[in-house]
């Protein structure tokens, strides 16, 4: 950068056009970011900025193995049943006192996702409180919103805690290849060497949670109902669904006879259709353009005066108890459940007639909560959003088996028939086993967390089809697929160029200063278009303004792995998508209690590095 500077090359345009092009598809989503990312690494082929030797060096990465195997694990603890202990723990230990039991979840929900994914930690602790707050009567929105926060910033206590973090690494081999003559090869971190940072923001998101943060919720969720300990009454409070299951049959004069389930349900004051029996066969979850006879009997729900409305209305004999479908409305196989839509979901942007929920899954949708609207009318022709808050009907194995596609994230606590109590300890011993060898080396990181996530299969944890079913595989082709564009703008100069600009454009400015703008502007491509995203535009950046102003490029680089986990306000952050439903949370909510958090983040991430370096 000495004399007249870099010269910008067709090279540098070309992927400062890709750049670009891949911050507008992310903040416009007119195209799923899971497939902007691919597009984006087969543009860099077809354009030669990258060799075909690197092109897809990012699927074998340590990072992207990394994910693989955090996300096994996880699953692996879940169906040991790990975190329902961790609800009786977490009561038993607050004595029933709210801020202890804050103080209890919040950080040992913390101190879990710095081992595994946050989505998984978060998928993970939502029935946890969910089950907390049905048994202590204290509202789920004073839960989940700093569960959700200190789950991201418990990311940072280790280097597989985030996808920030775990690209990280790989984004420092890629830079090392690039440096100038003289300057010295950045070391890749160990498993904890961003431990002190991750612990200062940890403790301190604790006590902001603690002490501050319930000050500033609003009043319509500090005084919230909490989570009825009957499933029953919650969704009557909640969504309006009262009443209950009855059985009535179609008579010959009916005018149901010839209809399809849909058309029954269009009709005014009809009860909801949960389940159907025609001639021997009887099912939960009647499809859509399921034909109504002569005979047919109908599982209802609703109140007693509305089904017996409708039957007289409509010709239909209502039986005194349920004869056919009793063991399909048995509490202990099947029910009413929520469950949340992440960002990536296949249902986000498609109505419920479009995915034909009842006859793939099973499942019968009977609301959407979204914001502090509730939605059950019309509720098939709704299309569905990243963060919504589904209401299903079910059996609960369809309900656990579904949840497997990552589609949704149950909320309500279900029985889980396939849950595997007595594999407990062979779980716990095989992630505490994997993560301890991890410490020794972070070259040998992916090996020890796959050698944990293997031998969960081979004891039986997981079998091998779970083990596959809980990899997410968009956010790894994400990931996988946008290493390359860090290579990219190492390779061609385009970062030392955009730091030259800059650095000419803010002129001699403290190193703080600089380390200020990194962290802000880090953050800011956080919310707008992934953490990821952000971690593999901003490091090069980053590395490249260290040596410009003599600062510390290892320093530098991890103040971009801290600072992309800084988002506590947009559906970017699946940890925050994913508690906005059942939470009942607004946009300025989040932005009410997230803003002093995000300052505090800047603040301590700022500070510890710059004591640590």
């Amino acid at each position: 950068m000495d004399g007249g500077g870099l010269l910008f090359t067709t090279d540098m345009l070309l992927v400062l056009s890709l750049l670009l092009f891949t911050v507008v598809m992310f903040v416009g989503e007119w195209i799923r970011a899971d497939i902007v990312a691919p597009l984006v690494l087969v543009l860099l082929g077809l354009l030669g900025l990258v060799p075909n030797d690197e092109l897809f060096a990012g699927f074998s990465s340590n990072a992207v193995l990394a994910v693989i195997a955090t996300m096994i694990m996880g699953a692996g603890l879940e169906r040991a049943g790990v975190m329902a202990h961790a609800a009786q723990f977490i009561i038993r230990l607050s004595g029933g006192i709210e801020r202890r039991l804050g103080m209890l979840i919040t950080a040992i929900s913390g101190g879990v996702s710095g081992f595994i994914q946050n989505p998984v930690a978060v998928a993970l602790f939502l029935p946890v409180a969910s089950r907390i707050s049905a048994r202590t009567g204290l509202p789920i929105a004073k839960l989940l919103l700093p569960i959700a926060g200190c789950i991201t910033l418990g990311g940072t206590l280790t280097m597989v805690g985030s996808s920030p973090l775990i690209v990280l690494n790989d984004l420092i081999t890629s830079a090392n290849r690039n440096l100038p003559s003289g300057a010295a090869a950045l070391s890749p971190f160990a498993m904890f060497a961003v431990l002190p940072v991750g612990l200062a923001l940890l403790a301190s998101g604790v006590a902001y949670y603690t002490f501050l943060a319930p000050r500033l919720l609003p009043e319509r969720l500090r005084t919230a109902a909490a989570t009825p300990a009957r499933t029953e009454s919650y969704f009557e409070q909640a969504y309006g669904l009262t009443g209950e299951v009855h059985e009535v049959v179609v008579t010959a004069e009916s005018p149901l006879v010839g209809m399809s389930v849909v058309e029954a349900e269009q009709l005014h004051g009809a009860p909801l259709i949960l389940a159907i029996r025609v001639g021997s066969e009887s099912r939960l979850a009647p499809p859509a353009d399921q034909m109504i006879w002569v005979g047919t009997a109908l599982g209802v729900l609703g109140p007693r005066e509305q089904v017996q409305r409708f039957a007289e209305n409509n010709v239909l004999t209502p039986r005194p108890r349920l004869r056919e479908f009793a063991d399909f409305f048995n509490p202990a196989r099947a029910g009413i459940a929520e469950a949340v839509v992440p960002p990536g979901s296949r249902f986000i942007g498609k109505k419920q007639s479009e995915l034909r929920l009842r006859k793939r899954l099973g499942l019968s949708m009977l609301a959407i909560s979204r914001g502090d609207a509730v939605i059950t009318r019309d509720v098939r022709e709704e299309p569905i959003r990243a963060g919504d808050c589904l209401v299903f009907h079910g059996f609960w194995r369809d309900l656990a088996h579904a949840a497997e596609n990552h589609d949704f994230v149950l909320v309500t606590d279900i029985p889980k028939q396939e849950a595997r109590p007595h594999k407990l300890w062979h779980a716990l011993a095989l992630f505490v086993l994997a993560i301890g060898f991890a410490l020794y080396s972070a070259d040998r990181l992916p090996v020890m967390l796959f050698a944990g996530a293997v031998g969960m299969m081979l004891v039986g944890v997981l079998s091998v089809e779970e083990a596959y079913g809980a990899v997410n595989w968009k956010t790894v082709f994400m990931l996988a697929s946008l290493i390359p564009l860090s290579y990219a703008l190492e390779t061609t100069g385009a970062a030392a160029w955009l730091v030259q600009e800059l650095l000419r454009g803010i002129g001699a400015w403290p190193a703080l200063g600089v380390q200020l703008l990194i962290v802000l502007l880090t953050g800011f491509f956080a919310m707008v278009m992934s953490n990821v995203g952000a971690t593999v535009l901003m490091v090069p950046l980053a590395i490249n303004a260290a040596l410009a102003t003599g600062g510390h490029p290892a320093a530098y680089a991890l103040l971009v792995g801290v600072a992309a986990s800084n988002n506590y306000f947009t559906v970017t952050n699946p940890a925050i998508a994913m508690i906005l439903g059942p939470g009942g949370y607004r946009q300025s909510d989040l932005l009410r209690v997230g803003a002093p958090l995000a300052l505090l983040h800047v603040l301590v991430t700022i500070a510890v590095i710059n004591l640590l370096f």
